[in-house]
């Protein structure tokens, strides 16, 4: 019996370990949808299931709509593609960070920089960070040139956590500031968070 509630004990300890380690401060939560599924929000957000389950709870595949999910952000695994980095990479990366969201909360310059590396890992995109970063029309402040002045220390910080693999946005493939754009192809992509002035989208 003894020997029971120590192997009990351990698996406990073994769950909590497991769950420490792929959920970090910067949760966010989604609405749930019609149509939407544990499935299908794992596969847009890159959480895995059992993660989404333990995190909320969850122990079942029922879910119900205007139900809210706590999403965690977790680390990039060794089974995703890596994004290729060169030397340069964190530079150029804080530039278009301080370029793009140089006024919005830290999260919010994480979340961009995850944005890039996201792309890098997709296969409609190129795959290098200067690749997505260059990609004609891809960012206002290239082709402004607001990309070449200098980053400030906190977006090169935010540039280096997202390279770590933090990423905020929850997946999100793409960043715009409602207020400023009327693009009905980027309206049409959906909005699944929402940090400072920027929404990030799939």
């Amino acid at each position: 019996m003894k020997a029971v509630k120590v192997f009990l004990g351990l698996l406990l300890v073994l769950w909590g370990l497991t769950a420490f380690s792929e959920i970090t401060s910067a949760d966010w939560t989604y609405t749930v949808r019609r149509g939407d599924s544990l499935y299908k929000i794992s596969r847009r957000t890159g959480v895995s299931i059992a993660a989404l389950r333990r995190r909320n709870g969850i122990w079942t595949n029922l879910i119900r709509i205007g139900q809210r999910i706590i999403i965690p952000t977790v680390r990039r695994t060794a089974a995703r593609r890596a994004p290729t980095r060169i030397s340069g990479d964190i530079a150029l990366l804080a530039r278009v960070i301080h370029a793009e969201a140089g006024a919005e909360p830290y999260t919010g310059k994480v979340a961009v920089g995850g944005v890039i590396l996201n792309r890098v890992q997709h296969s409609r995109f190129p795959q290098t960070i200067a690749g997505v970063i260059y990609q004609p029309h891809a960012f206002e402040s290239v082709s402004n040139g607001m990309i070449n002045r200098p980053a400030s220390q906190e977006s090169i910080k935010a540039a280096r956590d997202a390279l770590n693999g933090w990423d905020p946005s929850g997946g999100a493939l793409y960043f715009f500031n409602p207020a400023k754009t009327r693009n009905r192809w980027i309206w049409g992509r959906r909005i699944i968070n929402r940090l400072g002035k920027h929404v990030f989208a799939i």
